[in-house]
């Protein structure tokens, strides 16, 4: 993946970093603060989104490209189905809900206005989702994520060295109750590959979990910021988590609902890079 160098020269000393992002890209202040929001800027390695960050002489900003091109809603998208629910296979760089979501695409691709997602994928977090096809079968299915009666499992690529085999991890989120279950399936001095079973379902959990025993997801652009990220680590555009996963049982019949969504090609591209299995 493409990025953008730039060198601070001693005219530019105490220059905030929207203004030097401004001036030399040729920006307006609303796109440099964009590439900001979006985390896509680096200073000396290290992840950097405030406006008003000092710049000094001899620092090094670098500027990620963002995904080029939206992902594509097409019938590729849907891993299984019934009359009731669908599970289907988010792509990287969209999201659940809303205008220009899966669901909306889903909508328009099978020209069902009521198919409803009834949970979440962070927009950079790739894999199975599960949607209800009227509002009916939605309003059954939610007791089970209460219940944890849903099964979900996660392919994660974080930094660092994870001792295996299994763990688990039981830190509090927001004052509440979470627990995440961990197996290292490789791992070396510079990354882990793990399997990650949720038990409960917290805001972004998987990430706040990682992040808590000092393994933050590659890429993760919010909680895995306090620290030098390194050259190969930069070119990751999103964060290495991929809902590989999910199970239950359909709550009227008692039938089985499975999918699993294979890993996607930048994850697989990952691993190598970081030479994991």
């Amino acid at each position: 993946m493409a990025t953008t160098q730039l060198k601070v020269r001693l005219s530019d000393h105490d220059a905030t970093l929207l203004a030097f992002l401004a001036a030399h890209q040729q920006l307006s202040n609303h796109k440099a603060k964009a590439l900001l929001d979006a985390r896509r800027v680096f200073v000396n390695g290290q992840r950097i989104w405030m406006a008003r960050h000092r710049l000094e002489p001899g620092d090094c900003v670098e500027i990620q490209e963002g995904f080029i091109n939206g992902p594509v809603v097409s019938r590729d998208t849907v891993l299984c189905e019934n009359s009731d629910y669908l599970i289907a296979n988010k792509p990287a760089g969209m999201l659940a809900n809303g205008p220009q979501s899966l669901e909306s695409g889903l909508r328009r691709l099978l020209g069902n206005p009521a198919l409803t997602a009834v949970h979440r994928l962070d927009r950079d977090t790739s894999g199975c989702l599960l949607f209800a096809q009227q509002a009916e079968a939605e309003a059954r299915i939610r007791p089970l994520f209460v219940q944890h009666r849903i099964r979900k499992m996660y392919h994660a690529i974080v930094s660092g060295f994870v001792p295996g085999p299994e763990q688990e991890i039981t830190h509090s989120i927001d004052h509440r109750s979470a627990r995440t279950l961990v197996r290292t399936l490789d791992a070396n001095k510079w990354a882990s590959h793990l399997w990650i079973e949720l038990e409960t379902g917290r805001t972004h959990q998987i990430r706040r979990h990682l992040v808590a025993i000092g393994h933050p997801l590659l890429g993760d652009q919010q909680y895995a910021t306090r620290r030098e990220v390194s050259p190969q680590e930069r070119t990751i555009r999103r964060q290495m988590l991929h809902a590989y996963e999910l199970a239950f049982r359909h709550p009227v019949t008692g039938k089985p609902v499975h999918a699993k969504a294979p890993l996607p090609n930048d994850f697989t591209a990952c691993l190598r890079k970081f030479g994991l299995t």
